[in-house]
């Protein structure tokens, strides 16, 4: 009777784990690795720091692959698998095709942590961890990151095509791409503050610099010289042309004066634009962006995770065991 009982509370409180969607048995937490590999966090560590240091933009596109991993069926590093013959990877998607970059540190990374303590430490949670230290690296804030991620066995092209929110998107697409991620127009905002680092492709702003209004003459002529209108798609500019190698909040004051590099940069601060308040409000206080944006990040980082026996810990982050 004992046993019978036991069993009943047993499926009753799956059934209340699954009405919370998974919490009971997603449950991420910051001291996962105490004891099965100390070291995990440090080495994480030392190795952004190299990487940064060696190139600031590195900071910008670790950051940008732990977004890009985990607006594609949640936070699986699906994003590193390589092609195999039973799906197509992400890599090629026209979100990250010659633009997602950094898979050499990842790499690096895995295999320190595979000499230290084999089997161990997810590429999901690499990705998680690197992401939050380039930031700081970069002088930006830091937040506690959930751990215990796990790996998926597959990923997809179509998906990451259709649920990275594009460059070109207007305020009301942007809106939408994120709000069915579970992410407020404040959150969106604040995120999209991470263009406060990084470079963009002359291809992916030229139409901005060229013929939209809403943009600083000044600030458009100067951007030409760099992005002809008929050549040099592949020539890089700052997101952020006043401090791009600072984490800081300069972003936002480059929207308010008209000067957003991508038209979904600028869309944040148009007229009549309902976002308006926040871009002044982050751009006046580099304070509440930090705040807010950790925030958002430590949210980002909890998209659906595979936990538990789900998925895998991969020994090599391109290929499934």
């Amino acid at each position: 009777m004992a046993i019978h009982s036991s069993n009943n509370n047993y499926f009753y409180i799956m059934f209340i784990c699954s009405l919370l969607f998974g919490i009971c048995s997603s449950q991420l937490t910051s001291n996962f690795y105490d004891s099965t590999c100390p070291k995990a966090l440090s080495i994480i560590k030392s190795a952004v720091a190299s990487a940064v240091a060696k190139e600031h933009r590195m900071g910008a596109s670790l950051l940008r692959l732990h977004f890009h991993d985990c607006f594609v069926n949640g936070c699986d590093a699906s994003i590193l698998l390589d092609d195999t013959s039973t799906f197509t990877g992400e890599k090629t998607a026209a979100p990250n095709l010659n633009s997602v970059r950094g898979f050499d540190v990842i790499d690096n990374i895995k295999s320190q942590l595979e000499s230290a303590c084999p089997g161990i430490v997810s590429c999901a949670d690499i990705l998680a961890i690197a992401a939050r230290d380039s930031v700081v690296s970069l002088g930006g804030p830091s937040w506690n990151v959930g751990l215990g991620r796990r790996d998926s066995t597959s990923a997809s092209k179509d998906a990451a095509t259709k649920d990275i929110p594009s460059p070109l998107l207007d305020l009301s697409g942007l809106i939408t791409a994120f709000s069915n991620k579970g992410f407020t127009t404040q959150e969106m905002v604040v995120l999209a503050g991470a263009h406060t680092t990084g470079q963009a492709r002359c291809q992916i702003f030229r139409g901005r610099i060229y013929n939209e209004t809403n943009i600083d003459t000044n600030f458009a002529t100067s951007m030409k010289s760099n992005c002809p209108s008929s050549d040099g798609d592949s020539n890089l500019t700052a997101l952020d042309v006043t401090t791009n190698v600072l984490f800081d909040n300069a972003y936002f004051k480059n929207l308010v004066n008209n000067k957003g590099l991508l038209h979904s940069d600028q869309q944040l601060f148009i007229s009549g634009g309902s976002t308006n308040s926040l871009v002044t409000n982050y751009s006046n206080s580099y304070s509440a962006f930090f705040a807010d944006f950790a925030s958002a990040m430590v949210k980002m980082g909890n998209l659906s995770p595979l936990t538990g026996t789900t998925g895998q810990i991969r020994a090599n982050c391109t290929k499934v065991n």
